[in-house]
């Protein structure tokens, strides 16, 4: 990272690290292929058009894990987003701070086989392939930088958890309507078969609500089952609508 680049930040500078993409082995090369080839039979029919053209513009492979500079090298000059590598997981100010200034916290280890179907911590499966090809979108680049400068300049803990759930319903289980069909945008959705397959099935005690910004600041969420509500969106536009929304109740 360039000395330019790490000066913006403050709360994160003492997670950025290199990725050492020459370090990955022959065995965690094909775990990322095992599960990228496990995921995309079912996004290609499922994934949001979005979704699909970002994967396709920041050249992610499915027989290698990513080179972080190289997904950053095609990623940066559409949207002006880089993906930044971090050592781990990020305490809120330090996440904040980087999605404002549109690099978003992207960890460089990838999940054992052991954990093939869920790991709690996010891995570069989960970031790269769950979170970044809805990056190279324009109207929803715009929306993840406002949500993390909403979020940096708000000190009220509840506001905060208010706005976790903006985050939880659009970020990471966001889904939308294309073509009177719903179709699955959020990383939590992306990355895991189990919580797709119960979207796109709508699973037992699954409900699928239109999206409605004073209903998301206020309902729960829960990170221990699979989701029992979602709330679909017409456009991206919506949800970047959404956070000057709960910008102008919570700031």
């Amino acid at each position: 990272m360039s000395a330019v680049t790490s000066s913006r930040l403050h709360a994160a500078e003492p997670y950025l690290i290199q990725q050492d993409w020459a370090a990955y082995t022959a065995e965690q090369h094909a775990l990322w292929a095992e599960l990228v080839t496990r995921r995309l039979p079912q996004l290609q029919q499922h994934a949001c058009a979005e979704y699909l053209q970002g994967f396709d513009l920041i050249g992610l492979q499915a027989d290698r894990l990513p080179d972080l500079t190289a997904v950053s090298a095609r990623l940066q000059p559409r949207t002006g987003w880089q993906s930044t590598p971090v050592s781990g997981f990020l305490p809120a100010d330090a996440f904040f701070e980087m999605l404002a200034a549109r690099m978003f916290p992207t960890t460089t280890w990838i999940r054992g086989r052991e954990s093939m179907e869920y790991t709690p911590e996010p891995d570069i499966f989960h970031d790269v392939f769950g979170h970044v090809p809805m990056h190279a979108h324009p109207v929803f680049a715009d929306f993840l930088e406002h949500y993390g400068k909403v979020c940096a300049s708000l000190t009220d803990p509840l506001a905060l958890e208010r706005m976790g759930r903006l985050f939880w319903f659009t970020v990471e289980f966001g889904v939308i309507r294309e073509k009177g069909a719903i179709k699955v945008y959020g990383s939590g959705l992306i990355s895991s078969h189990g919580e797709c397959t119960h979207v796109v099935e709508h699973g037992e005690g699954l409900e699928i609500r239109d999206f409605d910004i004073e209903r998301v600041l206020e309902e729960p969420v829960d990170t221990g089952n699979m989701q029992k509500v979602l709330y679909a969106i017409e456009s991206f536009d919506q949800i970047y609508e959404a956070a000057r929304e709960a910008e102008s109740r919570l700031g």
